[in-house]
């Protein structure tokens, strides 16, 4: 019996002494000893009697240690479920206690703070420190350099993502292997990598696009990564010029674009860029183009089902939009209240169905019913239409839409004619709670470094390119919004933050 994700990704590779990760201290580490490294931690794990299907929660930075320990536990059968380090000791007790995990790993210099969160969910306890440093490397050393691969199949779970929470509890989204393999293999096709390509990697490894994406992908084609410990200017200017390719979220490129020694020269080598996890403006798609040649390629994609769509390799990239389903996904646009399929050109809620979608949401029988149909298609709470041309364009969540005195109202929208206007670099519109209408708009507005654009000429601009009642009837400055790690603008925080704008007011405008 095999174990598809792992000989898939790994286990093709055994043996290989060929280019696998590429490090800033200008060390590389080969397939062949990557894997060595994996099978010594599978050895550790299984020792403390980790069992397949058990879950391994993993709260580190990122290293190849780090990389390692995903390699380790899909060998062994294990659920891996990583978790941003960003969050607080509070948050990591929820999800190492909801999961049930029978291992948790963390920084050694966290140690004190979360080895009570372990103890109270009755979860042992390692360490692995992004220099590679911990018991859990201390003890690797002394094991074996082979293991006998865990049989799987397809259907077994591979790993658990937990949604942001932003409506709610968080929600542990079950991924299989054929959810994981599936998704990388086609994207892999569609994106064209070979083992010839060099991808640039920035991105954090507990969250899809940088684990599941990125780097599952490199795996399957067989080529190599430069792999940062983050984002550095310095380092990501050093590195393009080594690479092929190079994923991202919108922040990465609009840095980039910051700075001079950003241009076509530098990017010659490169065939292919890629944005996801948030929504790029399109002014910096044509800003990119027109400082290096290339064309950004947008895809779409969430927890629970990886990547739906991408704009094509050998085609149209249309900025503002997320092209089209990947192959073997199927797309449709609801009506939000009925269910019933709309027409091309209409607003409504993305729902996919194919391999790529989870098996549902952790000891949620309830929300899994919710939101996963019987017949397979995810509601994914994403609101979008379809074009005349086939183009999926998202215009936002669906906990983000504006019912105000009864009309609907996307903020996406507005923020397009906003985001347009002189003196402005961004914007995020929100509704808040409003005495007559239930809800009204307002917009937060980023100007641009030197700018002073004035609220007059902005709600003027909305005033000419759209109906009253989705004029934003307050228009507020800030130096920045408010992003998660990925990039995506927080809306909640927004809402907390100016949701007593109208209250009390009566009536107002």
């Amino acid at each position: 019996m095999s174990n598809p994700l792992y000989d898939t990704l790994f286990g093709r590779h055994s043996g290989q002494e060929t280019p696998f990760l590429h490090l800033t201290n200008g060390q590389t580490i080969t397939h062949g000893a990557f894997l060595r490294l994996a099978a010594q931690f599978a050895n550790l794990l299984t020792s403390k009697g980790l069992a397949p299907g058990d879950r391994i929660a993993v709260q580190i930075a990122k290293s190849p240690e780090a990389l390692a320990l995903y390699a380790a536990s899909v060998q062994a059968g294990l659920i891996f479920l990583p978790l941003n380090t960003g969050y607080t000791p509070a948050e990591v007790t929820y999800f190492v206690q909801d999961s049930g995990a029978r291992l948790f790993v963390c920084d050694p210099e966290r140690e004190a703070q979360l080895g009570p969160v372990a103890a109270n969910a009755g979860a042992m306890l390692e360490t692995l420190s992004g220099s590679g440093g911990g018991t859990l490397t201390v003890q690797a050393a002394q094991l074996p350099q082979t293991f006998e691969t865990c049989p799987r199949t397809g259907d077994d779970l591979a790993a658990f993502l937990y949604t942001s929470g932003t409506t709610g509890r968080s929600k542990g989204a079950m991924l299989t292997q054929t959810n994981l393999l599936s998704n990388a293999q086609a994207l892999c096709d569609l994106w064209q990598f070979t083992d010839r390509d060099v991808l640039l990697h920035a991105l954090p490894i507990f969250h899809t696009h940088g684990l599941f994406v990125a780097t599952n992908i490199t795996l399957i084609a067989g080529g190599s990564m430069i792999f940062l410990p983050g984002f550095d200017l310095d380092a990501m200017i050093a590195g393009l010029p080594r690479a092929t390719a190079m994923m991202g979220v919108p922040t990465f490129y609009t840095r980039l674009l910051d700075d001079a020694r950003f241009d076509a020269d530098l990017t010659k080598n490169m065939r292919l860029f890629v944005s996801g996890s948030a929504p790029m403006l399109s002014e910096t798609h044509v800003a990119f183009h027109r400082r290096t040649g290339h064309r950004i390629l947008e895809r779409y994609g969430m927890t629970e089902t990886n990547m739906n769509t991408s704009n094509p390799y050998a085609g149209e990239r249309r900025a503002g939009t997320v092209g089209f389903p990947l192959p073997g996904v199927e797309l449709k646009i609801t009506d939000p209240a009925t269910g019933a399929t709309l027409p091309d050109g209409q607003i409504g809620v993305i729902e996919v169905r194919g391999p790529n979608v989870f098996k549902g949401y952790w000891q949620m029988p309830e929300k899994t019913a919710e939101e996963l149909r019987e017949d397979g298609f995810f509601i994914t709470g994403d609101l979008a239409k379809i074009d005349g041309d086939g183009y999926v364009h998202i215009v936002g969540r669906a906990k983000d839409l504006i019912i105000s005195g009864g009309y609907n109202i996307y903020p996406k929208e507005i923020e397009l004619v906003l985001d347009d206007q002189p003196g402005v670099k961004e914007s995020a519109v929100i509704g808040v709670p409003h005495p007559d209408f239930g809800e009204t708009v307002v917009a937060i507005v980023v100007p641009e470094n030197g700018s002073q654009p004035t609220a007059e000429a902005l709600l003027d601009a909305t005033n000419h390119a759209m109906a009253r009642f989705k004029q934003p009837r307050k228009l507020i400055f800030a130096d920045e919004l408010p992003r998660n790690t990925m990039g995506k603008v927080q809306k909640k925080l927004l809402r907390d933050q100016y949701g007593h704008l109208f209250s009390g007011t009566d009536k107002a405008r």
